[in-house]
């Protein structure tokens, strides 16, 4: 296994040390020895030690360790070359040295020297991921080639179909893999005819990984892979149950609509005329007043009703409108309209004002309600509704117009009130006009006046 070529000597004035040969082959996974020459030419018995230094150290002992000589004795050991056979020592030459060191003298030192050449060896392993694969048009796989040899490698790749119903096509078709290095190829299985319906088809197939060798090594088999590819039909088996299920679904809201939301839209839209026809009675009503001789006191809309502020400072002023007490004398339902104004000083506390106060036997049926900000103010505006119903609790920074309309009306009873809190925290300032030392919002509300007794 190592090349006797030459020898390679080295003197000291006592000691003598060569090499049979300095040029050595080594197989990975082998043995290979080297004798090494030593003399005494002291005149003492001298005990010699050996160390190998070096690339190869690592894989490389001289056997026996130690060696003892009598004055002109000779002696020899071996130097055990140990490459092991994976991808940690790549193959090629490398120079290396035994240092022979005497104990009695250490500075008589000598290291002769050689060189060694680690044979190249091919191993290549392969492993497809994933074994197998399911689609409909189409199954993806990676086929890792790994190199366990000491040496780069050219992998050529290729695929063996296991029916003429699927073909096996690589992206490239060879893979260059360093020593102790894996790479991976994408493949991907095409059926040959598609699959509408049916059952799912499984096609069998094989892939090989061809390692080419230098010319003077041994070939090397190809490394075969199995693989399986499951064919499945275009259209899956749920979407027959998945198309019935939505035309189900399609027909219930359909009739959810015709039964309930159409309904509900309808009269949302009659809802959104309510303030017009509020508005038109509240005309009526205060064109009729002077003749029904009614001076709407306490008794209706609040006409009369003072602003009741604990913050000081502030006032309410109500705009009163006509009483109903002449229709609903009459026992009809009377449409009902009041409006008030409320002022509040910044930083005085709250300022309340009522907007209608409902007469003894009657009940107040709430539907309209328009809250109006003109000057821009910051601070909040309740509207509250019989003892102690709160109806809107607003920003007045979040609006200047704004306008609510009940589907179902808020009952107010028998002596209950419709009042507007305000609380100013910041006094806006009109477009074009001097800032305001208040703030002053407004609030018209309609509804139904009805006898308690359901008039």
């Amino acid at each position: 296994m190592y090349d006797l070529g030459g020898d390679l000597t080295v003197r000291r004035m006592s000691l003598t040390a060569s090499l049979d040969a300095s040029t050595v082959s080594a197989a990975p996974g082998a043995e290979t020895a080297v004798p090494l020459q030593v003399r005494n030419s002291g005149r003492t018995v001298e005990e010699y030690r050996f160390e190998v230094v070096g690339a190869c150290a690592a894989w490389a002992a001289v056997e026996p360790a130690v060696l003892s000589l009598y004055p002109g004795d000779s002696g020899t050991v071996s130097l055990m070359l140990r490459p092991p056979r994976d991808a940690t020592v790549p193959a090629g030459e490398t120079p290396f040295g035994v240092r022979v060191v005497p104990t009695g003298e250490q500075g008589e030192t000598v290291v002769p020297e050689g060189r060694v050449t680690v044979l190249p060896f091919t191993e290549t392993t392969a492993e497809l991921v994933p074994r197998g694969s399911h689609g409909a048009l189409a199954g993806r796989h990676q086929l890792a080639v790994d190199n366990r040899g000491n040496t780069p490698v050219t992998v050529r790749l290729g695929a063996q179909p296991g029916t003429e119903r699927a073909r096996v096509v690589f992206a490239a078709p060879e893979l260059h893999v360093a020593p102790g290095k894996a790479e991976f190829a994408k493949l991907r299985v095409r059926p040959v005819q598609r699959m509408w319906r049916g059952t799912p088809v499984t096609h069998p197939f094989q892939v090989f990984a061809a390692t080419q060798v230098p010319e003077g090594q041994d070939p090397v088999e190809p490394v075969l892979v199995d693989g399986s590819y499951e064919q499945e039909p275009l259209l899956p088996r749920w979407l027959p149950r998945a198309l019935i299920t939505a035309a189900v679904l399609v027909l219930a809201l359909v009739g959810l609509w015709y039964a309930l939301l159409r309904p509900a839209v309808k009269s949302a839209a009659r809802e959104a005329v309510t303030p017009e026809a509020v508005r038109s009675a509240a005309a009526a009503d205060k064109s009729t007043a002077p003749e029904q001789g009614g001076s709407g006191g306490s008794g209706a809309g609040g006409g009369d009703s003072a602003g009741s502020g604990s913050g000081g400072g502030g006032e309410s002023k109500p705009t009163p409108s006509p009483s109903p007490s002449a229709a609903a004398g009459a026992g009809a339902a009377t449409p009902t309209s009041a409006q008030v104004r409320v002022q509040d000083s910044l930083g005085g506390g709250t300022n309340t004002g009522t907007a209608l106060t409902v007469p003894a036997g009657k009940t107040f049926q709430l539907t309209d309600i328009v809250v109006q900000n003109p000057q821009g103010d910051a601070g909040t505006l309740v509207v509250s509704a019989g003892r102690e119903t709160r109806v809107l609790s607003l920003g007045l920074e979040n609006f200047r117009d704004s306008d609510y309309h009940f589907v179902t009306p808020i009952v107010v009873p028998a002596g209950g009130k419709v009042t507007m809190t305000i609380d100013c925290r910041k006094v806006g300032r009109p477009v074009g006009a001097q800032a305001p030392a208040r703030c002053a919002e407004s609030m018209f509300l309609g509804g139904t006046m009805r006898n308690a007794d359901g008039g």
